[in-house]
């Protein structure tokens, strides 16, 4: 219902002024909104990711180079001997790669345990220069480290 004298109305493109403005405003915070979201990914997801990643690995290191240091302490001196065990599948969702292989120098032997942009390498704990330690493994399934004094 009208009240009023026809001077009092508003012009009629008025109302249209008021809905471009909100069209405009809200077009320009949707698009800065879709930049925050961007720019938060890496933020606060894939830093955080990265760090558990590394603490992960440098247990996951540790605990295979106790594992062969372990083996190789009662390794027979005529004969073989082999030893199953669990690492994570996966950390933070994700799979991994362990290596043991050639270290920084010739004398030394590492561990690397790597995915994408995160690669942790954990020394073998003075076992290195007397016997040659190599393979490598995911952490899916059981894993297997053999000793044979005859050499494979």
């Amino acid at each position: 219902m009208r009240t009023g004298h026809r001077d009092n109305l508003q012009d009629p493109a008025s109302g249209v002024v008021h809905l471009i403005e909100y069209v405009m405003v809200s077009g320009i915070l949707m698009i800065l909104l879709v930049v925050m979201i961007l720019m938060v990914n890496s933020t606060i997801m894939e830093a955080p990711t990265s760090r558990l990643s590394y603490v992960a690995f440098t247990d996951i290191g540790n605990g295979i180079s106790t594992r062969i240091v372990d083996l190789y302490a009662i390794a027979p001196s005529d004969g073989s001997i082999v030893t199953a065990f669990d690492i994570p599948d996966d950390v933070a969702g994700q799979d991994y790669i362990v290596t043991v292989g050639q270290g920084s120098s010739s004398l030394d032997q590492d561990i690397k345990v790597s995915r994408n942009d995160v690669e942790i390498h954990i020394a073998l704990a003075g076992i290195g220069a007397s016997r040659g330690v190599t393979g490598n493994t995911t952490g899916r399934g059981v894993n297997r480290i053999s000793y044979s004094s005859g050499g494979y």
